[in-house]
C-alpha cells in the first residue's frame, strides 16, 4: 500500500500545503535529501491548537497538534515532489512544544508526529528525533516539527 493509500486507510486527508510565512522556503532539496521548513498545526490557514501544553493544552492534545504538523509537512513533500511514494525514509524530527516551565514530557507530545510518520511508512517512518520544550511559537501554536527526508532517487 502507498503511503497516499495509507492516509486515505487511516481517514486522513492531506491539508492544502501551507503557505511560508516569510523570506523562507517550505521544502529545499539537496541531493537526495529533502530538507522541511517548520510546520505548526494549520487547516484551512487558521490554527488548529494553540497555547501551552499544560495550561490550554494536555499532552493528548498536543500529540494531536504534533500530528497535525506532520500532515502539513507531507503536505509540503508531495507539493516539492508531487508523491509521497518518492520519499525513501524519513531521516530527522525536530520537534518543539510550547510549554509551561518545567514541562518534561516533549517526547510524548512529538510521538504524535512520529507515530504517523511510522503509520504511513513503517520501518522508513522510524527516524532520529529531538524533542525540546520552549516557551513560545509562531502563532502562539502548541507545536512545530520540522522534517529531513530521504527521498527515492529520480
Amino acid at each position: 500500500m502507498n503511503p497516499e493509500e495509507k492516509l486515505a486507510e487511516l481517514g486522513l486527508v492531506l491539508p492544502t500545503p501551507p503557505a511560508a510565512a516569510g523570506s523562507y522556503l517550505p521544502t529545499v532539496r539537496t541531493g537526495n535529501l529533502l530538507y522541511c521548513a517548520g510546520t505548526l498545526p494549520m487547516l484551512d490557514g487558521k490554527l488548529t491548537h494553540s497555547g501551552q501544553v499544560g495550561r490550554e493544552q494536555t499532552v493528548a492534545t498536543g500529540a494531536k497538534a504534533a500530528e497535525g504538523c506532520a500532515l502539513n509537512t507531507l503536505a509540503n513533500i508531495k507539493a516539492a515532489t508531487g508523491s509521497l511514494e518518492r520519499v525513501a525514509r524519513i531521516v530527522f524530527v525536530s520537534g518543539y512544544v510550547n510549554a509551561v516551565d518545567g514541562f518534561a514530557d516533549s517526547p510524548a507530545v512529538i510521538n504524535g508526529a512520529s507515530d504517523l510518520f511510522v503509520r504511513i511508512f513503517g520501518e522508513a517512518g522510524r527516524h532520529a528525533r529531538a524533542a525540546v520544550a520552549v516557551n513560545g511559537l509562531p502563532r502562539g501554536a502548541t507545536a512545530e516539527i520540522q522534517v529531513v527526508a530521504e527521498l527515492k532517487p529520480d
